[in-house]
């Protein structure tokens, strides 16, 4: 069996595990350390090794982070410190944890993961995985092939703010609605995708879709929409499968 490890880096916590990059699965449990606030490079690089260190592990190491990432370069940083920005990711993370690290934007590794070992599994047309937590995070797919980098959650909705300040999960906690409203300006953001995109589905992952059936009926766009099957698992396995293929061309 072929093992790698795959990190995910959030908002608020760093998770890793051993992963089954063949078949899409957790080979072993789960280890998170809470992320450093503010997550500067050098804090977060500490957390970062600190995961790598407890499974005593020293190959290669998928990581999805929370940004815009090019060739390894972190290009924005909406819910970790704005020093990231301009830093390579893989340089900063290898170096602290004696690995070799391939990263990746956060969402399109979840995506990676219910593309092959999930919701999306064998699906040609056009996909969007929607990452549903403290921001709102999004992957597209066509013919399963990975447009990387989309950030769809900072399309610009109401009062100049991005979308995700208003269906996020992190937003209905700050504005303290129900879940029921909150699915409600949910579906209007997937409309508003749909107008755009003509997707044939959308996969809800991130925190919300575990409570998929309770809102399920509130959403109405033409295309599919279905839970993530990885659940919080996928960025793990996304990275993991990332890292792993990334290796093949170094």
């Amino acid at each position: 069996m072929h093992t790698i490890l795959g990190i995910d880096v959030g908002a608020s916590g760093v998770k890793g595990a051993l992963v089954d990059v063949q078949h899409g699965k957790l080979h072993g449990e789960r280890f998170r350390v809470p992320t450093p606030q503010p997550a500067t490079p050098d804090a977060l690089a500490v957390a970062f090794a600190e995961v790598v260190a407890f499974f005593d592990y020293k190959g290669v190491v998928g990581c999805g982070f929370p940004a815009i990432v090019k060739n390894g370069v972190a290009h924005s940083a909406a819910n970790i410190d704005q020093h990231w920005i301009g830093t390579n990711i893989e340089e900063v993370l290898g170096k602290a944890s004696g690995t070799r690290v391939f990263a990746t934007n956060d969402a399109d590794a979840a995506g990676i993961a219910e593309m092959r070992h999930g919701a999306g599994k064998g699906e040609q047309g056009l996909v969007f995985l929607i990452t549903i937590g403290t921001g709102l995070g999004t992957a597209l797919f066509y013919k399963g092939v990975l447009v990387p980098n989309t950030e769809l959650g900072h399309l610009i909705w109401k009062k100049n703010k991005p979308v995700e300040a208003f269906c996020s999960s992190g937003a209905r906690e700050r504005l303290k609605i129900s879940r029921t409203d909150w699915a409600k300006r949910f579906n209007a953001y997937l409309l508003h995708l749909e107008r755009l995109f003509s997707p044939d589905l959308f996969i809800l992952g991130g925190g919300e879709s575990k409570y998929f059936e309770t809102y399920k009926n509130l959403l109405t766009p033409q295309a599919r929409v279905v839970p993530a099957q990885l659940l919080n698992n996928a960025g793990i396995i996304g990275a993991a499968a990332y890292a792993a293929e990334n290796k093949e061309t170094v």
